[in-house]
């Protein structure tokens, strides 16, 4: 059996098409994006330098804190969420729900949590006054947003 060289042509552009539409399903978009997709909730604000003397008393660690906002219109099911520095320091939200366009603040220190106030109930510092970087992840630990602060200058 003899194929022609038009026949060869046309099979060669079918696979070359088919395997570029499958390689456009695999790949998601994100991918050449070094900023994957927001969900809505972002770090929003972050005191990472406690106003005053770092005394290490609890007014103190309370008055470091960050700020996470839900620039949706729905809520959003924080459950099992991270906040975490680049050292390591990881909070874990448990049994909160963020309400629609609002903000929490989740504070370093310890206190009663509230609606707007979170505590992460810790005795020392997490928050590097030169520079570090807080990250939020979602409860499947996929990178939702950070800000970064010094050697990156405060980014959002």
């Amino acid at each position: 059996m003899t194929v022609s060289k038009t026949a060869v042509r046309r099979l060669t552009a079918a696979a070359l098409t088919t395997a570029a539409i499958t390689a456009a399903i695999a790949v998601p978009a994100s991918a050449n994006d070094p900023r994957p997709h927001r969900s809505g909730v972002e770090i929003s604000r972050v005191q990472y330098d406690s106003p005053g003397w770092d005394d290490r008393s609890n007014r103190s660690l309370n008055q470091e804190w960050v700020e996470i906002t839900n620039t949706t219109r729905h809520s959003v099911n924080l459950d099992g969420w991270t906040l975490s520095d680049e050292d390591g320091h990881t909070y874990t939200f448990d049994h909160y729900r963020l309400d629609r366009r609002a903000t929490v603040r989740v504070h370093t220190g310890i206190g009663r949590d509230t609606r707007t106030d979170l505590f992460q109930d810790r005795r020392a510092y997490v928050w590097d006054n030169r520079s570090d970087t807080a990250t939020l992840r979602n409860a499947r630990d996929r990178f939702v947003d950070d800000a970064s602060w010094g050697r990156h200058h405060f980014r959002r």
